[in-house]
């Protein structure tokens, strides 16, 4: 049986490059070579990319001196990846699927996916809009909130809004107590995310948000247990793996980038002793949130069960999660009996099937 020829694509624009290369190196390493002849493409900080030989060059970052550049054609007739040789030579080589590995804007959103079905390349995770709208928080939000599920309550400023940023700290304190989280709408692994305590908490929190996001998001403080699910698409439906739970290290503000990847005593729990009825009250809102935002493939969709009341809050969604070996979304599914080589053996096919 000849092999499905494999594009993965990691790295990019986005503040989250280095998560998105820890991502394809697990991937990478789990995808059966008996099925799949993988092509490696890296692309840089500023944009270029670049073929990778082995996982290994994403490992220890060599991969960035690599000397064969790589652009995919938009080209129907194509569905094929250009390389550019270092002794001036081109060579096209067919591309079956794409696996972009990206997480954060420039990838993540909606952009890539518009190449590939411009291409009309088949691919892994959700198309164009959903995961425009999912990196989006605030349109997020809006679909969330017409499937019925309950949120956090938020604010949200554009830039000019926040011109006048005593104007903005006011509108924030006559509607939520401190403290207040505050994240970019397009952001990801928190990173530009802050808790404010106090105003000047605040002001400090409002800017350094407007420096990661076209806009600015302030939600109110949620006290209670961060959990998630792993949704994937199935032929009969969406299907819901169980519920993990982020344990933060002791004395971390909250789960900020470095507590999710630099703490070594923040951990995952993949079986959380819950109230009864909550782990399944969980799994239905994930699948109500996926399809709200017309997600396909996979995503992970988090959730608080808030201290005292037990309500289920939804915080995000994730349409490419990460697989790190410390993410949550191929820990979920290994724990119900999917582990990563089948997992991303049933992505594929999905994507597969979805581009027939």
């Amino acid at each position: 049986m000849d092999k499905l020829k494999v594009l993965l694509l990691f790295g990019g624009q986005s503040e989250e490059h280095d998560i998105s290369c820890l991502s394809a190196t697990t991937i990478a390493s789990h995808l059966d070579p008996d099925r799949y002849d993988v092509t490696l493409v890296g692309v840089t900080r500023e944009g270029r990319w670049l073929l990778t030989e082995d996982v290994s060059a994403i490992r220890d970052g060599s991969w960035r001196n690599g000397r064969t550049g790589a652009v995919l054609l938009p080209d129907a007739t194509k569905k094929a990846l250009l390389l550019f040789r270092p002794d001036g030579r081109t060579e096209e080589k067919p591309v079956e699927l794409a696996l972009p590995v990206f997480h954060g804007r420039w990838g993540e959103d909606g952009t890539i996916q518009g190449l590939f079905e411009l291409a009309r390349i088949p691919y892994v995770g959700c198309g164009v809009a959903a995961s425009a709208c999912g990196m989006d928080k605030p349109y997020t939000k809006v679909l969330v909130a017409a499937a019925g599920v309950q949120q956090a309550r938020y604010l949200c400023f554009t830039p000019r809004d926040l011109k006048d940023i005593g104007a903005a700290v006011k509108q924030v304190e006559e509607t939520f107590a401190y403290p207040v989280f505050v994240k970019p709408s397009d952001g990801g692994s928190s990173q530009g995310c802050s808790r404010a305590k106090d105003r000047d908490g605040l002001i400090g929190a409002l800017e350094l948000a407007a420096r990661y996001g076209t806009r600015v998001m302030v939600e109110e403080n949620i006290n209670g247990r961060e959990l998630e699910c792993a949704v994937r698409s199935a032929p009969d439906g969406p299907k819901a793996s169980g519920v993990g739970e982020i344990l933060s290290a002791a004395g971390t503000d909250f789960y900020d980038f470095d507590a999710k990847y630099s703490n070594p005593d923040s951990r995952t729990d993949v079986a959380p002793v819950l109230p009864e009825g909550k782990a399944e009250e969980i799994r239905r809102a994930a699948v109500k949130v996926f399809e709200a935002v017309g997600a396909y493939g996979l995503s992970r969709v988090d959730f608080f069960l808030e201290n005292g009341t037990n309500r289920v809050i939804f915080n995000e969604i994730n349409t490419f999660p990460g697989f790190t070996n410390i993410s949550m979304y191929p820990q979920l599914w290994a724990a119900a009996g999917l582990p990563i080589p089948k997992l991303l053996d049933a992505l594929i096919e999905e994507g597969l099937r979805r581009g027939a």
